[in-house]
C-alpha cells in the first residue's frame, strides 16, 4: 500500500491534555500502517507557549507534521467565526501542497472544512463523532438558548451535524449509547454508517508499577498527606457538565462517617468554585487539597486514592461521552464513585466490578453507598480493575478499529 496523506483537523489543541492523550498516540499508532498525517488544530497561546516544544517532541519521530493556528476566544461567536475562515484557509493551503486522500476531524467547527474539502474537492470524508457537540455547548451552559443568537448558532450546528453525517464517507463514535441515538436520528438515511471507537489509555503512563516513589514521598509532604489519610480523588475540569455541588455535597457526608477522609482535586482550573462549594458543606480547608498537574505528575497524584470520584450531568449529549478520565483511573487499579446516564459508564463498571454507580444524587442513594465504603465490606480487586481498563481502553483495540474504518473509507 504506497503512502496515503491525511489531514487531522481539531479545535481543540494538541497542547490540551486532550491533544496528547488522544489523539497522537492513535496518529501515531496508525501512521505505522502507512498513513502520513498533517494535524491542523487551534491552540490557546498560553499553552501554545508552555507546551508546544513537548508536542514536537513527541511528533518528531512520526509521519505527523503538526501545524498550529492561535485560538481566540472573544468575542464569542465572532472569535469562532474568526477561527474558521483562518482554519479552511490553512487548509485549502495545505491540500495544494499534499493532495489529501482523507479528511478526518472531530465535532464542531473543523467539521465545517470537512464538508468544503469534501464538496469543493472530493476529499473523503471520516467525521469522527467525539460528542454531541452542538448539545454539549447547551448542557454544559455555554450557549443559553434563550439568547436569540446562541439559538441561531445551536440550530446552524445542528444541521451541519446531521449533513456531517450524511456526507461523510464513515462516522464514528465514542459509545454504545451513543450509536444507538444516532441510529434513531430522523434528519439523517439510516441505516448510518457508523463504528464505536472508545476513548484509550496510555497503560504504560497509567501503571501503578512505573510510580517514582521519590516523587510520591515529596508530593506527599508538599500536600500535607498523611499516612492514616483516606484519600478519594476527582481528576480533571471543573465547571460544565461536572458536578462539582453534588461532588462535594458527597464529600461531607463521607467526612462525617469517615474522619480520616481528604479529597484530592487534580484540576487545572476553577479551583475558586472547589472552595466555595466546599465550604457550602462545611468541610474544612484542611480536608480539600488543589493540586495543579502536569500529564506525567497524574498517575502519582492518583496513586494516593482509594476511591476516585467524578459526577457528571446526564443530559443528552453525555449519551456520546466516554470520560478519558475513567480509563486513566481504572488503568491504575483505583475503584470510581460515579453516575449513571453517562455513555457507557454504568455498564463499564459494572462489567468489571470497578467501584460504585448512582442512579441519582439523592442524600439517601450517596449515604447507601458511603454506608458500604465505611463498613469496608466490599473489596475491589485493583489488579481486576487494571485488566478492565487493558480491555475496553486498550489503544491497540482504538488504533486498530481506526485502521478498519480508514479501509472502508479508502480502501
Amino acid at each position: 500500500m504506497g503512502t496515503k496523506n491525511i489531514l487531522f483537523i481539531s479545535y481543540d489543541g494538541m497542547t490540551d491534555p486532550l491533544g496528547q492523550s488522544q489523539v497522537i498516540p492513535y496518529l501515531a499508532g496508525l501512521s505505522k500502517q502507512g498513513y502520513k498525517f498533517t494535524i491542523l488544530s487551534c491552540d490557546k497561546p498560553e499553552k501554545f507557549k508552555k507546551h508546544k516544544d513537548e508536542v514536537e517532541l513527541l511528533v518528531k519521530d512520526i509521519p505527523i507534521t503538526w501545524v498550529s493556528l492561535p485560538y481566540h476566544k472573544n468575542p464569542p461567536v465572532l472569535s469562532s467565526v474568526y477561527d474558521y475562515f483562518k482554519l479552511k484557509q490553512k487548509a485549502v493551503q495545505l491540500h495544494a501542497i499534499h493532495k489529501f486522500e482523507m479528511v478526518h476531524t472531530r465535532p464542531g467547527v473543523p467539521q465545517l472544512i470537512a464538508l468544503h474539502l469534501k464538496k469543493k474537492f472530493g476529499v473523503k470524508y471520516l467525521n469522527d463523532i467525539r460528542g454531541f457537540w452542538a448539545d454539549e455547548r447547551v448542557d454544559g451552559g455555554m450557549w443559553d438558548l434563550k439568547n436569540p443568537l446562541y439559538r441561531t448558532v445551536y440550530n446552524f450546528f445542528r444541521k451541519k451535524e446531521d449533513e456531517c453525517v450524511t456526507v461523510a464517507d464513515y462516522n464514528t463514535c465514542l459509545t454504545y449509547r451513543g450509536k444507538e441515538e444516532i441510529l434513531k436520528w430522523k434528519n439523517v438515511p439510516q441505516p448510518v454508517k457508523v463504528d464505536v471507537v472508545p476513548c484509550s489509555v496510555d497503560l504504560q503512563l497509567f501503571s501503578p508499577s512505573s510510580i517514582n516513589i521519590q516523587v510520591k514521598e515529596k508530593f506527599k509532604k508538599d500536600l500535607g498527606i498523611d499516612d492514616g489519610d483516606f484519600i478519594v480523588s476527582y481528576l480533571g475540569s471543573i465547571g460544565g457538565w461536572y458536578l462539582t455541588d453534588e461532588m462535594l455535597q458527597f464529600c461531607s457526608l463521607l467526612l462525617q462517617q469517615k474522619p480520616n477522609a481528604k479529597f484530592l482535586f487534580i484540576s487545572n482550573n476553577r479551583h475558586e468554585e472547589i472552595t466555595t462549594a466546599a465550604k457550602k458543606y462545611n468541610i474544612p480547608e484542611n480536608k480539600i487539597i488543589v493540586k495543579f498537574a502536569g500529564r506525567k505528575e497524574v498517575p502519582t497524584l492518583l496513586s494516593f486514592s482509594a476511591f476516585s470520584l467524578f459526577f457528571i450531568k446526564p443530559c443528552y449529549s453525555k449519551l456520546s461521552s466516554s470520560p478519558t478520565k475513567h480509563g486513566e483511573i481504572m488503568a491504575m487499579g483505583i475503584p470510581v464513585i460515579t453516575n449513571s446516564g453517562v455513555g457507557d459508564v454504568k455498564e463499564i463498571v459494572e462489567k468489571y466490578d470497578a467501584g460504585y454507580v448512582l442512579d441519582s444524587f439523592s442524600e439517601s442513594e450517596m449515604k447507601a453507598i458511603i454506608k458500604t465504603i465505611v463498613s469496608n465490606e466490599k473489596k475491589f480487586d485493583n489488579n481486576k480493575i487494571r485488566e478492565g481498563a487493558a480491555e475496553f481502553y486498550n489503544l491497540d483495540t482504538t488504533v486498530n478499529t481506526y485502521q478498519q474504518v480508514y479501509k472502508k473509507i479508502l480502501g
